[in-house]
């Protein structure tokens, strides 16, 4: 059942890609990919499946995982979360480099469990079977499957889920579509329903699904595939798909997927979101999500009791540990940043790398979530040497950034940077200009993005302004193939190459959203 209360997809906003969803008792437990971003597999908990909080990472130790080489939208791809006498269990495709010299498989799995689910997590163990997008079912007799791409593939592990006991064994191959990935396995009513990811995941991505009464099939596809895409090329919702059902305390059925939300053409910047639509069992024993219409933009709420949830869009960094909106761009060196070292502040030291080599440390960013906000940080900072700099990024990759701030060149100056597609160039510069405590802001507007910088955070003086920013998207740069995240801002330090070690302390830092339609 809905209720009278309404929302607008997505529920989960920004770059949080590949839903996997589970509920326990009245909560709900959602982990998605993080790519090459760490710590490593967000998880968010929700109790009326609208409103969502990120409560922590399956993978918080570098110890646990080192994916400080990875190249961009590698890593973490589409994890898995499902829950089993007391212990959630969270699988995740650890996507490698490639076949680089001796190595023999491009993909592994990870498992991951814990009591509780925000962790901690075991040390991942790893499953040598390679693909991508695993899911765990357990069926009725206890045995565990695990549920792999291509198509619908089942491989039979322990009880411990430690072990491979079989071959894989694909149990139905999709309708045809190309790129028949993010599997799903549910048991309901005697059947077994293959759910299944195609089209890849841009645009004309979609969800469709088969069952059978035993679990190698055969399957009989649903006559009402694809049960979920989007149809409309002008609606405000695309790229729908990767999608997994949940059912309410209150035997109501959901599903959560994946989405895109164009900005000024199809352009993503935010990266792929979460949405959610009702789902209705025929007469027949299939499914409808949201009636077959595709997704929808604004939809009646679950028939659960609303549930907000904290908005963090400041942080004063006066924790003595980072809040769970942030992350690193890979592993960080936890010996260059600090919240205990001058109370109050972030501080971050200098590194020896610039942003677009995947050897930079410590980019702290959290996520976009709006096509229009405003992002304000408060910076204490001193350089004194040629190449010191640390400021503000929007962030895409290695190759696609935008970086604005305090650089040392024969004096303190700002300086407006931007990374389109490896092409570096400097957009605008100041000339000479007071280091100490500055303020810095970017101002996004769709496709625009205005910076500028203030010494007391009332009278501002722009710096520049960058009018076309869709190389912060997926679909940006069609050269590189994998470009899977979604823009995120934040701040970050270096050196320049000069090999110093001086201090960035970041006092607070402010994400303020304009409202918008979807």
């Amino acid at each position: 059942m809905i209720s009278n209360r309404t929302y607008r997809n997505p529920v989960h906003r920004g770059f949080y890609p590949d839903p996997s969803i589970i509920r326990v008792g009245e909560d709900y437990y959602m982990v998605n990919s993080t790519f090459q971003y760490f710590p490593a597999i967000a998880i968010s908990h929700s109790r009326d499946l609208v409103h969502w909080e990120t409560i922590g990472y399956a993978i918080t130790s570098n110890d646990y995982l080192d994916i400080s080489d990875i190249y961009d939208s590698h890593g973490i791809w589409a994890p898995d979360i499902s829950y089993h006498d007391g212990v959630f269990y969270i699988f995740a495709p650890l996507r490698l480099n490639g076949l680089e010299p001796g190595k023999t498989v491009m993909r592994r799995q990870l498992v991951m469990k814990a009591v509780r689910p925000e962790g901690p997590y075991s040390k991942p163990i790893c499953l040598e079977v390679d693909d991508i997008d695993p899911s765990h079912f357990v069926d009725d007799d206890g045995s565990h499957y695990l549920v792999i791409a291509p198509g619908v593939t089942l491989v039979k592990l322990s009880d411990d889920c430690d072990r491979v006991l079989s071959e894989p064994v694909t149990v139905w191959a999709g309708t045809g579509e190309r790129c028949p990935e993010g599997p799903h396995i549910l048991k309901k009513d005697g059947y077994y329903y293959a759910i299944l990811a195609e089209g890849g995941t841009g645009y004309g991505h979609r969800i469709s699904v088969a069952r059978s009464k035993h679990l190698y099939g055969p399957y009989e596809p649903s006559p009402y595939n694809p049960v979920m895409m989007q149809k409309d090329p002008n609606a405000k919702i695309q790229r729908t798909g990767h999608g997994k059902l949940v059912q309410t305390q209150k035997g109501d059925w959901w599903m959560v997927y994946l989405c895109g939300r164009p900005n000024q053409g199809n352009f993503t910047t935010l990266g792929r979101e979460t949405a959610l639509d009702p789902v209705r069992w025929t007469e027949d024993g299939w499914f409808l999500v949201n009636e077959g219409r595709g997704p929808s933009e604004i939809q009646y709420a679950p028939n659960l009791p609303e549930h907000l949830v904290p908005v963090r869009d400041f942080d004063d960094f006066d924790s003595s540990s980072l809040g769970p909106d942030w992350q690193f761009v890979r592993n960080p060196d936890n010996s260059a940043w600090s919240l205990t070292e001058r109370p109050g502040y972030l501080r971050i030291w200098t590194g020896d790398w610039d942003l677009n080599l995947r050897k930079a440390k410590n980019t702290l960013v959290r996520r976009e979530k709006d096509h229009r906000y405003t992002a304000i940080t408060k910076l204490e900072f001193h350089p004194s040497r040629n190449g010191e700099e640390a400021g503000l990024t929007c962030y895409y990759s290695t190759t696609t950034y935008i970086k604005f701030g305090i650089v040392y060149e024969d004096g303190p100056r700002m300086r407006l940077i931007e990374n389109r597609g490896g092409v570096v160039t400097v957009v605008a510069e100041t000339e000479t200009v007071s280091a100490g405590v500055v303020y810095l802001r970017v101002q996004t507007r769709s496709q625009t993005r205005m910076f500028s910088y203030s010494y007391d955070g009332e009278q501002w003086t722009t710096v520049g302004q960058i009018d076309d920013c869709t190389f912060l998207s997926d679909e940006g740069v069609p050269q590189e193939r994998k470009r899977h995240t979604g823009t995120m801002v934040g701040i970050y330090a270096n050196n320049g190459g000069c090999g110093s070690r001086i201090p960035a302390d970041f006092d607070w830092f402010r994400y303020i959203p304009e409202d918008e339609e979807v």
